[in-house]
């Protein structure tokens, strides 16, 4: 039984790997735990699927595809912003998953743990809490954040935490690239993902791809907002709801590609919009119109009129030059 099942996982690792030369990917593949045929790849310990190895979908149908079925929830999964600017981006991204993940968990007394260290979040800032269960259906009291000084202390936090039955999901913010968060660190974190069967996402903010033990890997930036809808139309001169530009870095099982995905508020949920939508513009405030151009060019300091403080006459009209010289 046991050399028939690590033969099935050696022929369904083969098929892979061929797909992937191929530069496709199989939509279906047969699971070796029950011989069905189900989207997407299975984590496996000793030839044998856990019942607890699911995977999370994003409601972005292209993306799950690609994906093999979704984001895995028992892993350890990283999301990039490779600049500072990007934060928002890429802390809005890791609440749009850590909602669907307790969307599909439905249980009240859920946690999601946020930790990260001082200087990420003296640079980039804390997460509005009241706004969280308005935008993402995240209650303010089922957030918890933890502060810590070092990287080292921030990734001891996660993996204890991740031994906690009531925490949901865990998300570990770092800035730049520690030399801690080596392969040796992720492969823990990623371990304590599978036993726990809860996911830990590694923030990382201003940071360089690095080699990291996590399956999948996504680098996001914002992406222009489209102009709100209403049952009139359009409105003209509004923002929609934050849009994210998502790049597949990293995956096991994927190939790369860009998505353009747009969060819902009000349904919690994420779909992909086509970049050739409109880009909204902030109108102007109530009441005043938008002011002319100024005629000309622009200069950032204005040319001097007469002659500044410091500058010498011409030579010829230097007074001493204009008397006879001393005879010796």
């Amino acid at each position: 039984m046991a050399t028939s099942a690590v033969a099935r996982d050696v022929v369904f690792a083969l098929r892979q790997k061929i797909a992937k030369i191929e530069g496709t990917l199989p939509e279906r593949l047969a699971a070796p735990s029950d011989g069905q045929p189900v989207a997407g790849l299975l984590v496996r310990r000793n030839g044998f699927a856990s019942a607890r190895d699911f995977f999370l979908p994003t409601g972005v149908d292209r993306l799950d595809e690609v994906l093999g079925g979704g984001l895995p929830k028992a892993a350890l999964t990283e999301i990039h912003g490779t600049e500072t600017r990007n934060a928002g981006a890429a802390a809005g991204l890791a609440f749009c998953l850590v909602s669907r993940m307790l969307r599909e968990r439905s249980r009240p007394r859920d946690l999601v743990l946020w930790v990260g260290t001082t200087e990420v979040f003296r640079e980039a800032g804390f997460p509005y809490a009241p706004g969280l269960d308005r935008f993402f259906g995240i209650p303010a009291e089922s957030l918890l954040f933890a502060e810590a000084p070092k990287p080292t202390d921030v990734l001891w936090i996660a993996e204890e935490a991740a031994r906690i039955e009531e925490i949901a999901a865990i998300v570990v913010e770092l800035r730049g690239n520690p030399r801690i968060v080596d392969l040796t660190a992720t492969r823990r974190l990623h371990r304590r993902a599978q036993d726990s069967g809860r996911p830990v996402f590694l923030l990382r903010q201003s940071a360089e791809p690095e080699p990291t033990a996590a399956p999948v890997r996504l680098v996001v930036s914002p992406a222009p907002a489209t102009l709100r809808q209403t049952l009139l139309g359009p409105l003209v001169g509004s923002i929609g709801a934050p849009t994210f530009a998502v790049e597949i870095g990293k995956s096991r099982t994927a190939l790369p590609g860009s998505f353009i995905l747009e969060w819902n508020p009000d349904a919690h949920t994420l779909a992909e919009r086509s970049p050739e939508n409109r880009v909204a513009v902030v109108s102007p405030s109530r009441g005043r119109t938008r002011p002319p151009a100024p005629p000309g060019a622009v200069l950032a300091f204005k040319p001097a009129t007469g002659q500044a403080v410091g500058d010498q006459p011409p030579r010829e009209q230097h007074p001493a030059h204009r008397r006879p010289r001393r005879a010796g």
